[in-house]
């Protein structure tokens, strides 16, 4: 199934993206947060859809779609883990996944536009798949990580360089601005996407192809990373797991390029949709 949640900010309903279109599916009753994914929610609503699908109203066109899954209790991200965004970087290609964490408060829908934030200089565009976890997991074992994992999204976890790397402290500073995190246009579970690790992801600035690379590029792939971080702490069904960018970040070339308003940030990964991103300056 596709999963998507549309509507305005804060009050999305759930629905499901088909072939034949995007429908409502409020009369299930459960939005796509922690509680549908902990009770096994994805077959509910398979089931509860083979019943009552042909009577869901489809969704207008033009409706704005929202982050597709409920905030998580957290977005943990992994960083350099693509040894061509490593070297682009300057970074040496890490040892064990380097882990952070982007503020839920960034979570938008994937079409919304990207808000500048204020003082910043260097806002900048990764293209990453999302793993979405779909039951409790602490001390997974590698073999069975993936029985813990619900679905995959499309993700850009936008970057103000500066605040990132200039302003010393964590990453997460310059990962949690506002508009940084939109999600979607759907999460796909993981039963339609036949290799994961296998999937090409782009991304382009105003046109331009910037980003092009694939999944099957991973230093650490999914599995390695869900066991990985389950040995660090609780991953609560729903959260979501960003898993890296693939080279020609703004941060990359030389000179630098970075994100300016009117600018239009266009992504997509294969099997995933794709979603656009239209920059505009921070207001108060």
């Amino acid at each position: 199934m596709k999963l998507i949640r549309f509507g305005l900010p804060g009050e999305e309903k759930p629905g499901v993206a088909t072939d034949n279109g995007m429908f409502d599916v409020s009369a299930f009753g459960e939005d796509f947060g922690e509680r549908f994914f902990e009770t096994d929610g994805i077959a509910r609503l398979q089931k509860w859809w083979a019943a009552n699908g042909a009577g869901c109203p489809q969704v207008p066109a033009g409706t704005r779609l929202g982050p597709c899954v409920q905030r998580p209790s957290k977005i943990i991200c992994i960083g350099l883990n693509y040894a061509d965004h490593a070297r682009e970087t300057g970074a040496a290609i890490p040892s064990e996944p380097i882990v952070f964490f982007k503020s839920t408060s960034s979570l938008v829908g994937p079409n919304d536009n990207l808000v500048i934030p204020r003082n910043s200089v260097k806002t900048d565009w990764e293209v990453e798949l999302a793993v979405v976890i779909g039951k409790k997991a602490s001390y997974v074992e590698e073999s069975e990580a993936m029985d813990y994992v619900a679905g995959y999204s499309l993700h850009n976890d936008y970057s103000e360089r500066e605040f990132q790397l200039e302003r010393n402290g964590q990453w997460v500073k310059g990962k949690s601005s506002d508009t940084f995190a939109p999600l979607g246009p759907w999460m796909v579970t993981k039963d339609e996407i036949k290799d994961v690790h296998n999937l090409r992801l782009w991304l382009t600035l105003n046109g331009k192809t910037m980003q092009d690379g694939n999944t099957s590029n991973f230093i650490f792939n999914i599995p390695f990373v869900v066991s990985y971080l389950s040995q660090f702490m609780t991953l609560i069904p729903g959260d979501v797991i960003s898993t890296g960018t693939p080279a020609g970040v703004g941060l990359g070339f030389n000179p630098q390029i970075y994100i300016k308003p009117g600018d239009v940030v266009e992504l997509g990964i294969e099997g995933l949709g794709t979603s656009k991103q239209t920059a505009e300056a921070w207001k108060k």
